[in-house]
């Protein structure tokens, strides 16, 4: 049986450091789920693997597509299977690592299928996101559908709109689409999420801000002004960096917004993470790590995983 060895956690938890050491142990390449990393031009601000990171292991879907190129998971999960289908001619273990629960869940599970919305409805929440915000359509959302409300990233148009968008057409809360029986994989796969204390995340989320602008992330916003439409853009740290350029803020209280933003992301990410019962959490200690994975993959070798 081939295997998919999945690193999760919040944002600033260390899931590159880890995946590297893994990719190393294992002779694995890399399948980054990260919705923001596999886009050009904003390695530093999305947190991407640097030069010299990318050269110790076989990296996929960091850096590759075009800002203005549709991709969204639906798109990423036919893509990463095919490739899948062809790394594991020549590897028994593929690292997969990423912070973008809809990724994981596409790569592993399947996406769910969602209703049909009429063009209508979906043209007046558009017109509703310009006029009122994105705020004003996420509070909504909360009143129809508080489940979702506390996982979604609420600073992301596209996903509070088509949460809402679902609820309305329907008349039930969108989360409740969002329970479908898994998608059968033909490979095994092993779920292992970072688990850190708040306050040393918090730390770590605060340092790897600081780092970001001595590595240059005013330049780099800067750069994608003529981007700032699109939603690849409507990102944690590009965000902030747009108010301040517009003199909305100072840069230090762009950078304190960063932080604060970034914390609040980490927090949603867990709560995703959490609800799923196939992940182990585990402080990042690579030999526990590696004898979990051990332990793992004895005790469901030859086991149905029709069952996962």
């Amino acid at each position: 049986m081939k295997r998919l060895i999945v690193i999760v956690g919040p944002t600033g938890s260390g899931k590159t450091d880890l995946s590297l050491h893994l990719a190393a142990h294992y002779r694995a390449p890399i399948l980054s789920a990260d919705s923001r990393q596999v886009y050009r031009g904003m390695a530093i601000g999305t947190a991407q693997p640097t030069a010299e990171q990318l050269q110790l292991a076989e990296h996929h879907f960091i850096n590759c597509i075009d800002l203005n190129q549709h991709f969204n998971c639906g798109i990423y999960e036919t893509e990463a299977l095919v490739l899948l289908e062809k790394l594991f001619q020549t590897h028994d273990t593929v690292i997969a690592v990423g912070g973008s629960g809809l990724y994981i869940k596409a790569l592993c599970e399947g996406m769910d299928a969602l209703p049909e919305v009429d063009d209508e409805l979906r043209a007046t929440l558009n017109g509703r996101l310009e006029t009122e915000g994105v705020d004003a359509l996420a509070d909504e959302l909360q009143q129809r559908d508080p489940e979702y409300y506390d996982v979604v990233d609420r600073k992301n148009p596209a996903r509070v709109v088509r949460a809402l968008e679902v609820c309305m057409q329907t008349g039930k809360p969108y989360s409740s689409f969002r329970h479908e029986t898994s998608v059968e994989r033909d490979f095994d796969i092993i779920k292992i999420g970072i688990d850190l204390p708040r306050p040393v995340l918090y730390a770590r989320i605060d340092a790897r801000v600081d780092q970001m602008l001595v590595d240059g992330l005013e330049a780099e916003a800067r750069a994608l002004i003529p981007y700032r439409h699109l939603k690849a853009l409507k990102t944690v740290g590009y965000s902030e960096m747009f108010d301040y350029f517009d003199g909305k803020c100072t840069l230090a209280e762009a950078v304190e917004l960063i932080k604060r933003n970034s914390r609040r992301y980490a927090k949603r990410q867990l709560t995703w993470f959490r609800r799923d019962p196939e992940i182990f959490w585990i402080p990042p200690a690579f030999e526990k790590i590696i004898s979990y994975i051990s332990t793992h993959e004895k005790t469901h070798s030859g086991r149905d995983r029709g069952n996962r």
